[in-house]
């Protein structure tokens, strides 16, 4: 029998092959930051509880008992029910109604998912300009950096709140009347991403300086490549890191910035609730006994900014080299 079929016939059925690789989620499992997240258990915990919060809120249309949006689904007879293990709760209003007849956990499933799309687009929206701007400033210097960084200066000069509410204050000026409620998500989104860019642009900025002088950077400007192409190819991916980091951390500021503003009247309308808006529409009847109008809306808005913060810190630690 040749050499080649007893190997064959004695190697096992089940035996994977030398060169095998395991799979992604394995992997990370087996990095330096995936066995800090299993150890941590502040890390794994926030993003089982966040990832759940984000499930249930994209998924709202199945799981929730009404439309709050629908008006053919809210009837006023069953105004201001209290929760279901209270006197006078019914099913299937588990957190209770509010005053117009709307479920509230159905409310606060719809909310939290406008909630989460306008932080997570607010955080990508600021971002892309900060990146953008450091990139430019970084690599080019002179009176372009100056320029780009007075502008930032100028920018955190004004209250970041205030300033928000300026600019949705302009943005929802410069739109007609009956466009401005179906255009109010994205008018938030401008109003936080142009206030939340500049940690980004100066984040990105110092590593571009560090990055634009070592050698590899040199050798592509000796060969003529393109100041884009070295800039999207070379340096950028050499300043994600820090950017990942900032970025986590300021998804929890984004949604409490969308929260804020809409509870100061000037965020989403009435008909599209964010929770931001439950609240405040909570807090008008806090005193005459519908407390979970506020209370439930609000722990919501608190797991989903704790979880966020708490992965945020969890990812800065395990990416700083000074703390492994």
């Amino acid at each position: 029998m040749p050499a080649e079929t007893v190997a064959t016939a004695a190697k096992p059925a089940d035996a994977k092959p030398a060169d095998a690789k395991p799979g992604r989620i394995r992997r990370f499992l087996d990095s330096d930051i995936g066995w800090s997240f299993r150890k941590t258990p502040a890390a794994w915990i926030s993003a089982l509880v966040l990832t759940l919060l984000i499930v249930t809120a994209f998924l709202a249309p199945l799981i929730a008992a009404q439309n709050p949006y629908d008006l053919s689904q809210i009837f006023i007879d069953k105004a201001e029910i209290p929760p279901i293990w209270q006197e006078g709760g019914e099913w299937p209003f588990l957190l209770g109604t509010d005053p117009q007849g709307r479920d509230v956990l159905s409310a606060i499933l719809y909310g939290s998912r406008i909630s989460l799309i306008i932080g997570f687009s607010a955080v990508v929206v600021s971002m892309l300009i900060g990146v953008s701007v450091g990139l430019v400033a970084g690599f080019h210097g002179g009176r372009i950096d100056n320029l780009l960084m007075r502008l930032g200066d100028t920018v955190l000069s004004i209250p970041t709140l205030l300033m928000a509410i300026l600019v949705s204050a302009v943005f929802r000026g410069l739109l007609p009347p009956e466009l401005r409620d179906p255009f109010a998500a994205m008018v938030l989104v401008l109003a936080i991403s142009l206030t939340n860019w500049v940690q980004y642009a100066r984040t990105v900025r110092a590593s571009t300086m560090v990055e634009r002088r070592k050698e590899y950077v040199l050798a592509a400007r000796i060969i003529r490549v393109p100041a884009t192409r070295i800039m999207l190819w070379h340096i950028l991916p050499n300043t994600l890191t820090p950017v990942m980091v900032a970025a986590t951390l300021n998804l929890g500021l984004a949604i409490l910035s969308e929260a804020t503003l809409s509870f100061l009247g000037v965020g989403m309308p009435i008909t599209q609730p964010s929770l931001g808006t439950l609240i405040r529409i909570g807090n008008q009847y806090l005193f005459s006994g519908s407390w979970w109008l506020v209370v439930f809306p609000s722990l919501q808005l608190g797991l989903i900014v704790l979880s966020v913060n708490l992965l945020g810190d969890w990812l800065r630690d395990a990416l700083n080299p000074k703390l492994r």
